[in-house]
């Protein structure tokens, strides 16, 4: 069989470490050998002897439920072998964890992780009961991260002298020392008499990085997701 479909450019290739890697801009491969966790459905396919197991409690067995972000589920993957991972054609990225990070990501984003890194679901501070950031992950420890991303990620430094203002719809994630708040830039005034439509954002202050993907949430899409 010959065609540009059968190149070196779309051709899998065996796994020489475990882990997760790149396969392409919308997928991601994950070479497991013991666990790690995927958001449910992800999954879109596999070779070794693999089990995949819809969770129902939170890492180490803590009585917390097993999702990430705005009620996401996650499954466990345990096994040896090989499995790819993607979600509606989103770009893919990873994120190194480290010792002594701290990094907030929207459920709505998440992939895959590590089974080595700990996360902990929990409310943004400030938001209230208002945007798509309400409930989002905290992952700290050391692993990776697998990403998904509607479009290429906006990565906007945050400084204490410059804060950074975004879209709750439009938030991906943020890193450590950062304070989050509502911040609105409308008036009611303005509000009721139609206004710019961008009337509340997730206010960040102090030092690190915010991510942003160039689409927001349409109210269909939130309950697909």
């Amino acid at each position: 069989m010959k065609g540009d479909l059968f190149s070196s450019d779309h051709m899998v290739q065996p796994a020489y470490a475990p882990g997760m890697t790149i396969q392409n801009t919308k997928s991601i491969k994950y070479a497991v050998n013991g666990d790690m966790f995927a958001r449910q459905g992800a999954m879109i396919a596999y070779r070794g002897n693999l089990q995949f197991e819809r969770k129902g409690q939170g890492v180490g067995g803590l009585l917390k439920r097993a999702v990430t972000g705005e009620g996401l589920p996650l499954m466990t993957v345990r096994g040896q072998g090989e499995a790819w991972f993607a979600h509606e054609a989103q770009s893919c990225f990873i994120v190194d964890i480290e010792p002594g990070d701290v990094f907030t990501v929207n459920g709505r984003n998440v992939l895959c992780f590590d089974a080595s890194v700990s996360y902990e679901i929990k409310t943004v501070k400030g938001a209230g009961m208002s945007g798509g950031g309400l409930f989002n992950s905290v992952f700290t420890g050391q692993g990776r991260i697998g990403l998904i991303c509607e479009g290429s990620p906006l990565v906007i430094p945050v400084s204490p002298q410059q804060p950074v203002f975004v879209d709750t719809d439009a938030i991906v994630g943020w890193t450590a020392n950062l304070h989050t708040s509502l911040h609105r830039s409308q008036s009611i005034g303005s509000m009721i008499r139609g206004g710019s439509g961008e009337a509340v954002q997730l206010k960040l202050e102090g030092e690190g990085y915010v991510v942003v993907r160039p689409s927001e949430v349409t109210p269909q899409k939130a309950q697909q997701h």
